[in-house]
């Protein structure tokens, strides 16, 4: 080039390339990344709307609880049955020992029962009887005065009749019979029939 030009002094100028290769590694580890989280997100979506997984145990939620029926919370009423005061009972003799009937309603009348008719038992129970007895009454007796006069001869058969009138029942005493419940007893059995049950509350969800 000839001698017109000339470098002088101790400093040169260098030549350096571009930085271009270490930007494209930091812009593709930034989008692996965020491409990453993306993914991470997409699939804890997928778990929360399917059910799937441990997400859906995570928000509101979670917090959500089923109660149990809690028994004794809401007591039921009362079972409607009368008192023996309020029963009348005609006692009425099946067998051929002389003078059951009116033992064993002497005692009914001890207990607090009304006393109808005592004397033998019809044709068609008269010494047909083979149990300890049978309580007959009306078809309203069913839940009602049968019950009560049950607790006391628990191993007569209860009957009803549709076509009967009036509120009596009879005690219609059988072969087998030897004696009434003791006393103590059947008070217990009276006590259980008007002792109020526990109604268990629905189950409910709380938030």
């Amino acid at each position: 080039m000839g001698g017109q030009y000339r470098i002088t002094g101790d400093k040169y100028p260098r030549m350096r390339r571009p930085r271009r290769r270490g930007r494209l590694v930091l812009f593709v580890t930034a989008s692996a990344a965020v491409l990453g989280m993306l993914g991470w997100g997409t699939l804890q979506l997928i778990d929360v709307f399917t059910g799937g997984g441990d997400a859906s145990a995570i928000g509101p939620k979670a917090a959500c609880a089923t109660r149990s029926p809690s028994p004794g919370a809401s007591p039921a009423a009362t079972t409607a049955v009368p008192k023996p005061g309020a029963v009348t009972v005609n006692v009425l003799n099946a067998t051929t020992r002389t003078g059951l009937a009116k033992k064993t309603a002497d005692e009914l009348k001890k207990r607090g029962f009304r006393i109808g008719e005592v004397g033998n038992a019809p044709k068609e129970y008269d010494k047909k009887v083979k149990g300890a007895g049978i309580l007959l009454g009306p078809a309203a007796s069913l839940n009602t005065s049968l019950p009560v006069l049950a607790a006391q001869l628990p191993a007569a058969e209860r009957r009803t009749d549709a076509a009967r009138e009036g509120a009596a029942v009879d005690l219609i005493l059988g072969d087998a019979f030897k004696s009434l419940a003791p006393k103590p007893d059947a008070d217990r059995t009276l006590a259980a029939l008007t002792r109020p049950e526990p109604t268990p509350t629905a189950s409910r969800k709380t938030c």
